[in-house]
């Protein structure tokens, strides 16, 4: 028969644990420390609003260092405890306070309550071989309360005497944890994890405090000046190079959330340096760029984001993946997104100035976010030949029917430019035509139109201009069957086909086409270093050119030479030679250059 029985968690098997790992950071102890500080305030404040006991003339936070004692001590003028509430919040491991003292004050709702666990206390033993708690409860005739213990299974606790309510830990430092007793060290904790905190702080009895209690970010937007807005971003990122811009998110439904986003400037490659967003939860500092809540792609930008209703486990260092946590993220998207086409709309001078910082920001948004895509893909510009920013889809043409793709129909192509220096021959014909194309040559850019071409395969192909220079520039069907022998028979055992075709407001003898799809997967396959992956190309000849209807008048060797030295001619404006290519080309050239001297 089946027995029932109770699991016993002894506290000598439990502290070990806690110590070692309740937190992935040790230095967070500080952090639980204060948090429960600022808590055990709030709960003052909250009852004194009820009118059970009357507000305290300055609320404050003091953190005290002492070296040659090897102590840190945090100390607060909040609500403090009983001797019975000592005994049931601090040796009853995860027993919260902040829990029960909601649950009986109902009514002063939970507003600006940190704590929900109540293990952030033994935090402070990761890094101390034993405490004491000196604490004297709000309430009038409650005696102060001294508890002591090194953590282990034993403590004591007895009456003292303690001027004022509140609650006072000191932390005797392990030996190998001495650092914590350095008014440095613990200055720069305070910086990172306090900052924001709610209530004053001070630091070994200093005249000012050590955190900002109302954050720029906590204010109303309209309060805010610009000035404002770029102080807090140079003290909170340390970057004296001014934002471009910035959103400032201020709401309280469906869920709170208060922040500011920054977009930096010069953010061009994708593996670039990331970005910093803060995320705290009623001023307390929970972590750094948590993908939960923060897409990836908006880890490019700075900014502090202060969510209390998100979901944190028992170290507030993770979040738990909930419905909840989806909404904050794809509201903080929206918003982003909002700005961004506002700016498009608005401001199109402004955002063309900025784009050059944004443009990988945004293309990387569109390939990790369907919806950000959905919403900011008419914002993407990319300049144009005359070096205009024209927005990519207003190259886009009419989109093709599901009927007329299955027949074989593709949509327009819209052509770009990889490298304006490799392909300026390209560019010049396009431009003597009458022609466009977009000027693609960020590193991300070849992901981002395949991107596009995937999702919105029924309305853009996207052709680099050397892709298919006949298709963009023929008059007309012009082909010419025995100049295309000529040329066959001269690169007799080249990987190269040979069309010809008259060229729009041409003279340029021949250019060589490279297939597009097959171009890619090579570029691909060298992205990977999965090998060399060969790329057809194509040699279009000009039936316009005098030099092309010189070589069909010629005869034997000579048309041959003439016919391989326009090949590498060609060869020359779409890639660099070979050292065989460019001898090659030198003698020939060199040969010609004597033969036109002598017949001058």
């Amino acid at each position: 028969m089946a027995k029932q029985g109770n699991i016993k968690i002894s506290s000598e098997n439990m502290m070990p644990i806690i110590k070692k790992w309740l937190y992935s950071d040790k230095d967070i102890f500080l952090r639980e420390i204060v948090a429960n500080a600022a808590d055990a305030i709030t709960k003052h404040k909250k009852l004194a609003s009820l009118g059970e006991t009357a507000e305290a003339p300055a609320y404050r936070i003091d953190v005290t260092t002492d070296a040659k004692a090897g102590t840190l001590t945090v100390e607060d003028n909040g609500i403090g405890m009983t001797e019975e509430e000592v005994e049931k919040y601090i040796t009853q491991i995860a027993f919260s306070g902040a829990a029960d003292f909601l649950e009986k004050y109902e009514k002063a709702g939970g507003e600006g309550i940190i704590g929900h666990f109540g293990l952030g206390f033994y935090s402070a033993y990761m890094v101390s071989e034993d405490i004491e708690i000196f604490t004297k409860s709000y309430i009038g005739d409650a005696k102060a309360v001294r508890w002591e213990s090194d953590g282990e299974s034993v403590y004591t606790i007895e009456e003292t005497q303690k001027e004022g309510h509140g609650t006072k830990i000191v932390m005797h430092l392990a030996k190998e944890e001495k650092e914590f007793a350095k008014e440095e060290r613990v200055r720069a904790l305070l910086a990172k994890y306090c900052s924001f905190m709610p209530y004053e702080i001070y630091l070994n009895g200093g005249e000012k405090p050590v955190n900002t209690p109302v954050p720029l970010y906590a204010r109303q937007p309209k309060d805010c000046t610009e000035e404002e807005y770029k102080t807090f971003y140079r003290e909170t990122f340390a970057d004296y190079s001014e934002p471009l811009f910035w959103i400032h998110l201020n709401m309280e439904y469906p869920f709170r959330l208060k922040g500011i986003l920054y977009f930096p400037k010069v953010r061009k490659k994708v593996e670039l340096e990331r970005g910093q967003v803060k995320l705290y939860c009623n001023q307390v500092y929970v972590a750094d760029n948590i993908k939960e809540v923060i897409p990836e792609f908006l880890m490019l930008l700075n900014g502090v984001i202060d969510c209390p209703d998100i979901p944190l486990n028992v170290s507030r260092s993770f979040l738990q993946n909930d419905a909840q946590v989806q909404k904050i993220a794809k509201h903080i998207t929206k918003k982003v997104a909002d700005k961004l086409t506002g700016l498009f709309k608005n401001d199109r001078e402004r955002f063309d100035k900025c784009w050059e910082d944004l443009a990988t920001f945004v293309k990387f948004g569109c390939i990790k976010d369907d919806s950000f895509a959905e919403k900011v893909l008419d914002t993407v510009v990319f300049k144009n030949l005359a070096g205009e920013y024209v927005p990519m889809t207003s190259k886009f043409g009419a989109e093709v029917s599901e009927e007329d793709a299955k027949a074989g129909k593709e949509p327009d192509a819209v052509y770009y430019v990889s490298d304006v220096n490799k392909q300026a021959q390209y560019i010049r014909m396009f431009k003597d035509a009458g022609l466009d194309a977009l000027v693609c040559d960020g590193e991300i850019d070849p992901h981002f139109l395949n991107y596009v071409e995937y999702k919105h395969p029924h309305k853009v192909r996207f052709l680099r201009i050397d892709a298919d220079v006949a298709g963009a520039l023929k008059e007309e069907a012009t082909g010419d069957e025995e100049l295309e022998k000529i040329f066959s028979a001269a690169l007799e055992g080249k990987d190269v086909t040979v069309k010809s075709e008259r060229l729009k407001n041409s003279d340029v003898p021949a250019v060589i086409n490279a297939n597009e799809q097959m171009r890619r997967m090579s570029e691909l396959n060298a992205y990977y270093r999965m090998g060399d992956f060969p790329v057809p190309l194509t040699l279009v000849v000009n039936t316009g050119s005098d030099a092309v209807l010189a070589v069909k008048d010629a005869e034997g060797d000579a048309q041959k030479s003439a016919a391989e030295y326009l090949y590498l001619l060609a060869l020359m404006n779409f890639r660099p030679l070979t050292p065989e290519e460019l001898a090659t080309f030198t003698a020939a050239s060199g040969s010609y250059l004597a033969s036109s001297l002598k017949k001058s």
